[in-house]
């Protein structure tokens, strides 16, 4: 169903809230609360490439954990991260919002936006979680050692 959107009328008060006619009233929503809401109205399309973006690093964040317990490494890892990563948002935009791609740059253009940077917070903590699992596993079960995190002696320099 992409094509032209229905306009709300009046501009928002806030950037994070805009106002949705309620007969006669007005109810004021978040944009995350469009963001979860099927087909909303996405005037201000720097909103909707945020979302896209805040999406995809929730995404890297919970694949990177998940890829360092199990561990998933290589080529394969890195492709699989890819394919759900690129996935995930294009049903997100195309069906799950249905919004007209060309508006946005086209299909690949929200497809990449914050692309890397969910890739580089995907290594950090696949990598993270990797050495976590490792130190875990191979050292003995000493109470007088401690495990410290390697993002841990990262913020500690």
């Amino acid at each position: 169903m992409s094509g032209a959107r229905r306009k709300e009328e009046s501009p928002p008060s806030h950037p994070q809230q805009h106002l949705v006619a309620n007969g006669g009233g007005a109810l004021r929503v978040s944009v995350w609360g469009k963001a979860l809401r099927s087909d909303s109205a996405w005037e201000d399309k720097d909103e909707f490439l945020d979302v896209i973006y805040w999406f995809r690093q929730i995404i890297a964040v919970i694949l990177g954990v998940i890829w360092g317990v199990v561990p998933l490494k290589g080529f394969v890892g890195i492709a699989i991260f890819c394919l759900i990563n690129a996935g995930v948002l294009y049903l997100y935009f195309s069906s799950f919002q249905q919004i007209d791609e060309e508006e946005y740059g086209g299909t690949w253009e929200l497809t990449k936006e914050g692309f890397m940077t969910s890739f580089a917070l995907f290594l950090g903590l696949c990598y993270d979680s990797v050495i976590l699992h490792l130190l875990k596993h191979s050292l003995p079960s000493s109470p007088q050692i401690p495990v410290i995190p390697f993002g841990a002696v990262l913020k500690l320099a």
